[in-house]
């Protein structure tokens, strides 16, 4: 008999390290490292994963004192053996218990819990009186035993204590088992038999029996398994007609699976791979050599915005596919946009597997489940696709490389570029990091390795320029206005002159524009002029943000909102004001200045509803929208030939944020949206508005000068000893009466 070691989901430090399980002869090979289990834990049933499966005779305690595993959960292994490897190194690395790290990788789906079940205890003796008591109770368990305890208490409400002391007394017994969030779904298909048996079919239904001769008439026609309700619709008539069928043996109907596409319905075009430009070429050669000889290597793809980085990704990725090998795609989520997603369906089809947020559990299940069954070879998605779980991976790609959302701020609190280094290595895979505006540390690394300063105990990026458009196109102007100024002159406008300006000449040219103004709402916050009160979140100490289109203060931390005040709720003064300007304010700013001007707002407000983000991008390009207006979310991944101008309300409003790092964020933010105008034929224009037009990550903006800012910044962080020259912990002290 074999013993496993299990890693049991049980997030304590008393618990993290594996516990042994007997193997009992009915899950005889069933349980494999990376399996998920059931067992017995502390009195209850908890799921589980095996780490590693060995002979009993190996043990370190006696196997007769040792508990059995419960249940196997999964006929494919969902974890392979390097991702447990992965799994142990993210622990080390991040001070995680192991399986919070391996739970990590699982999709929502498999995060089992446990059920609680009730069953009648065989050869239990039930008297006269207790059947009589019991009633339809017991009825319900003798007919269909065990039975979920929540639903027969649901359904019998007021009998918890009768079912109780039933346990007791050894007339039920109460199981528990784990089980998944989701199940595969499956849908009815009809099967029909051969031609010639159909036609006999033909021939025995009675001719009063119409709509089941036109269902074996329609079968003849159109061989091949086909769902029942869409057979029952295309012949007009009811599923019970077909059950009639298969009840007279004409037809078979059984489950089948399906996945939920969440692209089902949706048409890709083929496309081929692009002549690559000269630069291009140059890039691309480093990138390629690595994937060819299967060799690990990280490399900083450094390409300003609109120099055809995704080819070069699409490109390396045929070239991973054709070697039998697989490739990881990280896009951030706010970038992971419809046009981004179909530029690698249209390339490689059905072997793409998307795994982001504004799919259901259900559709990132299936997409999760192309990827372990062998169906997809590539997976594109935000962070935790790092995990996908591939066996033979040749290439990872993490664009936009310097974006905040690939580090979890939750336990695991793991950095996506660090976990995707790891498993390039595990691999021998080329792993690629791209980005117009590096963050300061990857770039910093890089620079060393182009120096040869690198310490070769580490892998280091390589660093592959790509400093030019595509077909040369020139990147835009960028003009920068100091809004003191307007002040100074009496525009006391939203926009300044030159902005609406500009505005007004991209209407009457037919031209779109995209403004950013990376704060959501209408009002950033509400004081009272007679006492100073300002509304804040009971919860978070922050600003309350004001929301028009409902009428209500809200906290875009935790998502705490009241109703809009009329008075001050401290003194009662009725000067209370709305301060401050958000993205609803702009859009109805926007309405006034320009009338008849058609604005599509993308924010969190407007993209909560599944499927809204295609759409609005969508309309966008079907041009049925002047001004693409939003938060962050409209900076990245956007690629519309009639942008010809970028807009940025605010750009300082992020400086003065109590974080070393905002100098860096405002000046990525301001380059990636400035590279959303004039990437086709038209020539594009910038615009900042400023009130610290000086300040280096604003200045450098006009001349896209990212090396100049990486140089000054980095001398300012080694003089305070910031990464990548120092490190920084965060020490967080709580208590529950704090």
């Amino acid at each position: 008999m074999n013993i496993a070691r299990v890693v049991v989901d049980v997030p304590s430090r008393d618990t993290d390290r594996p516990f042994d399980y007997l193997v009992p002869d009915r899950l005889e090979g069933w349980v494999e490292p990376g399996s998920r289990v059931a067992v017995p834990f502390g009195g209850r049933t908890l799921q589980g994963i095996v780490v590693s499966v060995g002979e009993a005779a190996a043990a370190s305690v006696d196997p007769k004192r040792l508990k059995e595993l419960a249940d196997v959960l999964d006929a494919m292994p969902p974890l392979t053996p390097e991702l447990l490897e992965l799994g142990a190194w993210m622990s080390r690395r991040w001070l995680c218990p192991l399986t919070i790290a391996l739970q990590a990788m699982l999709p929502a789906a498999l995060k089992g819990r446990t059920e609680k079940y009730v069953s009648l205890v065989p050869g239990a003796v039930w008297t006269e009186g207790e059947r009589i008591a019991a009633g339809d109770m017991l009825r319900a368990l003798e007919k269909s035993s065990p039975l979920k305890l929540a639903a027969l208490l649901k359904q019998f409400e007021g009998r918890a204590g009768d079912v109780k002391r039933w346990i007791k007394e050894g007339k039920l017994e109460e199981l528990q088992r784990v089980e998944d969030r989701l199940a595969v779904r499956t849908v009815l298909t009809v099967f029909a038999p051969e031609a010639e048996r159909l036609r006999e079919a033909l021939g025995a239904i009675p001719a009063r029996a119409a709509k089941q001769r036109e269902t074996i008439a329609y079968l003849l026609d159109r061989p091949g398994p086909i769902p029942q309700q869409r057979l029952a619709e295309a012949v007009g008539t009811t599923v019970q007609t077909i059950r009639a069928l298969a009840d007279k043996g004409w037809l078979e109907v059984r489950p089948v699976e399906e996945d939920r596409d969440p692209y089902a319905g949706r048409n890709f075009p083929a496309s081929a791979p692009l002549v690559l430009t000269p630069a291009q070429e140059e890039a691309f050669r480093p990138i390629a050599r690595a994937v060819d000889e299967g060799r690990h290597g990280l490399f900083l793809l450094h390409g300003v915005t609109g120099s055809g980085k995704t080819e070069l990704y699409l490109q390396a990725i045929q070239r991973c596919l054709s070697q039998g090998k697989e490739a990881i795609v990280l896009v951030p989520e706010i970038a992971l946009t419809p046009q981004m997603v179909e530029r690698f369906k249209s390339r490689f089809g059905e072997r793409v597997a998307v795994l982001h947020s504004r799919l259901s559990n259900g559709e990132r299940y299936d997409e999760w489940r192309k990827i372990r069954e062998g169906r997809a070879q590539v997976a594109v998605g935000a962070r935790s696709a790092i995990f996908a779980p591939f066996g033979r991976i040749g290439l990872i790609v993490i664009d936009e490389e310097h974006e905040t959302s690939y580090k979890q701020e939750e336990s695991p609190k793991y950095h996506a570029r660090d976990v995707a280094a790891e498993r390039g290595r595990l691999h021998g895979a080329a792993v690629v990091l791209g980005s117009a505006t590096p963050a300061l540390e990857t770039y910093a690394a890089a620079m060393e390795t182009a120096a040869g300063r690198a310490d070769t105990a580490k892998t280091r990026p390589v660093y592959v320029p790509l400093p030019q458009r595509v077909a040369d196109r020139p990147l835009p102007g960028v003009e920068i206005v100091d809004m003191r100024e307007e002040l100074r002159l009496g525009n006391r406008a939203m926009f300044s002159r030159s902005l609406a300006r500009a505005l007004q000449e991209r209407l009457e040219r037919q031209e779109q524009a995209v403004l950013l103004l990376n704060r959501r709402g209408y009002s950033t916050f509400v004081m009272c002029r007679s006492c100073g009160y300002t509304a804040q979140c009971p919860h978070c100490d922050i600003a309350l943000t004001y929301h028009r289109g409902s009428r209500n203060l809200r906290c875009h931390y935790c998502g705490y909102a009241e109703r809009e005040p009329v008075e001050c709720p401290s003194c009662g003064s009725a000067h209370i004001r709305f301060f401050g300007t958000g993205t609803q304010k702009v859009e109805e700013a926007l309405a006034h200045s320009f009338p008849g001007i058609r604005v599509i707002r993308m924010d969190v407000d407007t993209t909560t509803e599944k499927g809204s983000h295609e759409k609005w991008l969508t309309q966008f390009r079907e041009r049925r929208a002047d001004v693409l207006l939003g938060t962050q979310m409209v900076a990245k991944g956007l690629d519309f030939p009639q942008v010809t101008l970028v807009g940025v309300l605010a750009a300082d409003s992020a400086l003065k944020l109590p974080d070393f790092r905002a100098p860096e964020r405002t000046f990525q933010l301001l380059t990636q949206v400035a590279g959303r105008a004039g990437r086709h034929e038209l020539p594009g224009e910038v615009i900042i508005q400023t009130y610290e037009p000086e300040h280096p990550s604003v200045a450098l903006v006009r001349q896209h000068d990212y090396a100049g800012f990486a140089a000054q910044e980095l001398r300012h962080r080694r003089t305070l000893g910031y990464p990548p020259y120092g490190r920084l912990i965060a020490l967080t002290l709580s208590h529950e009466q704090a």
